[in-house]
């Protein structure tokens, strides 16, 4: 954080005569979608809203942005008390500023997506009262535009606010940044099998890509390196286990 900019004479004799009741102020609030990737989709946490506005439809984990606090701070935050996971991949990815996407008041939400390997995103779910939604995506590469939540029996999900537009969002920027960012490490625990990379990569992308190619692209990369293990307790011939390269700068 960039050290705050010292007071002027002149500012303080500004702010000293300076009404902030003088104009309307919008609320702030974020909004994060927890990201996972099982049975060949992608999954995401919801909560049902217990009060109104649209009590009973499914949120994303989200609050208000305290005074003291900065948005990224506020992610955690929500993230830790809402969802019950900390020290995972979090990025800001758009504000929502539609004049009535609350009817409350104008609230403006900053949205963020964090990533979470399955293994980890189950034992939150199995601990909490919280839903395990399944994402169902109508468009294909980086159209965009609103995607629906199903749930274990594949009903659609009541979604509040304008959470289906950012679930949209959500899903273009993995889609857009997956290859040049490395997003699909985030998905996976830390060993991990080509097969299990390809199927990530398959998952967040909506198609099928080619076996051998995606293997010579992502062991070309630099990114990956043999663990020297393979997998453990596996019905069929066990694979050989990566990791992300230590040179790596993912």
């Amino acid at each position: 954080m960039s050290p705050r900019v010292p007071e002027t004479p002149e500012d303080a004799a500004f702010l000293a005569a300076y009404s902030p009741a003088a104009f309307p102020r919008p609320s702030v609030a974020v909004d994060v979608a927890l990201v996972t990737v099982h049975g060949g989709r992608l999954r995401v946490l919801l909560l049902a809203r217990s009060e109104a506005p649209q009590r009973g439809r499914w949120a994303l984990p989200g609050g208000f942005v305290r005074l003291d606090e900065d948005l990224d701070a506020a992610a955690r935050r929500v993230l830790s008390t809402k969802a019950g996971v900390e020290g995972v991949y979090l990025e800001q990815l758009y504000t929502f500023g539609s004049p009535d996407r609350d009817p409350r008041t104008r609230v403006i939400s900053v949205t963020y997506y964090a990533l979470v390997d399955h293994a980890r995103f189950a034992r939150l779910s199995a601990t909490s009262a919280h839903l395990v939604a399944t994402l169902d995506v109508p468009w294909e590469g980086e159209e965009g535009g609103p995607v629906s939540a199903r749930d274990e029996h594949g009903d659609e999900l009541a979604l509040a606010f304008d959470h289906a537009d950012i679930l949209g969002h959500v899903v273009k920027r993995l889609r857009g940044k997956l290859d040049y960012a490395a997003l699909g490490f985030q998905l996976l625990p830390p060993r991990f099998t080509l097969r299990a990379l390809q199927t990530v990569h398959e998952v967040v992308l909506g198609r099928p890509l080619n076996k051998d190619s995606f293997r010579r692209r992502m062991l070309a990369s630099g990114r990956i390196e043999p663990t020297g293990e393979q997998e453990q307790d596996v019905l069929h011939r066990p694979a050989e286990l990566f990791r992300i390269a230590r040179k790596s700068a993912v």
